[in-house]
């Protein structure tokens, strides 16, 4: 039994976030070539949103990576379930994530993506939970640091439920 809680992150705190990162990127890589690369399927809703805040020329990429499966919790081990199709070597890349948790998935694609010759590898979230962190990775464009809960909307899931929703609630998945 899957039940929503509570709103934790209205959709106006998000668009807000979503408008001061877009702004923020936009200045630090002018002039620059930058490719986003959205970590699917979560990030998809951030990513889009995010790319109409960004005000320079950029391309876009999408790979899909999963650690999680059907469960509430990480099991620790990443799967590249689908890579990107662009040619990232010597351009800047801003890996776009829908929420960092532990951290080992990201700390694991920025080291993936600095083999492959990357001119710099960032990394941009829309939600961070730093108390679970395990990788010490920086996280170059925060946007809101949230506790500890489960949580689904704008792009989280639990078992492919709830992507829908245009706020971030807490759930109670009834593992």
């Amino acid at each position: 039994m899957t039940s929503l809680q509570k709103v934790l992150v209205t959709k106006t705190e998000l668009q807000q976030r979503v408008q001061e990162l877009g702004a923020d990127i936009s200045r630090d890589y002018e002039g620059k070539e930058l490719v986003l690369i959205g970590i699917l399927k979560g990030a998809a809703v951030f990513m889009a949103d995010l790319m109409r805040e960004i005000t320079l020329p950029i391309g876009m990429d999408y790979m899909s990576v999963s650690s999680y499966g059907a469960s509430s919790t990480s099991s620790g081990v990443i799967t590249v379930k689908k890579d990107i199709d662009t040619d990232i070597r010597g351009k800047h890349v801003l890996l776009v994530e829908d929420m960092i948790d532990t951290g080992l998935t990201l700390q694991h694609l920025k080291q993936l993506f600095a083999l492959r010759e990357a001119a710099s590898v960032r990394i941009c979230t829309i939600l961070s939970k730093p108390s679970r962190r395990l990788a010490d990775i920086p996280i170059d464009y925060c946007g809101i640091e949230i506790p500890d809960e489960f949580v689904v909307g704008y792009g989280l899931d639990y078992a492919e439920q709830f992507r829908n929703l245009p706020e971030v609630w807490i759930v109670q998945t009834g593992e």
